[in-house]
């Protein structure tokens, strides 16, 4: 995996509103004022079983190159003692360099295979 690369996690229903547009904004970034990622495969997976333990729709992963993102990226500490990535603005599709399944495998999310 590239340093650069973040995952940001969206349920496949949301995503397809925003597949044609020039950018991404996840559905709690009015409350939030940025847009949640995590760092590594492991973590995504932790964090996806954790946020999405019972969802049951499709979930895919934004798969985000960093250096090319058009609004800043800051690591902070979350409640759980981690640094986790976080997109304060607009996510340019410039920046979305893969889309990745996920896939439940014995009741937990695992990252899956690219869709694009």
């Amino acid at each position: 995996m590239q340093d650069s690369i973040i995952y940001c996690m969206v349920p496949k229903t949301y995503w397809e509103k925003w597949m044609d547009k020039d950018h991404y904004l996840p559905r709690d970034y009015e409350q939030e004022g940025f847009i949640h990622a995590t760092k590594g495969d492991e973590l995504l997976e932790k964090v996806a079983n954790r946020v999405y333990a019972q969802f049951d729709e499709e979930l895919y992963v934004l798969v985000v190159d960093e250096t090319k993102t058009t609004s800043e990226v800051k690591y902070e500490a979350a409640k759980d003692g981690l640094l986790y990535p976080h997109i304060y603005g607009p996510l340019n599709q410039e920046a979305i360099v893969d889309i990745k399944q996920m896939n439940r495998i014995d009741g937990q999310w695992r990252l899956g295979t690219s869709i694009r």
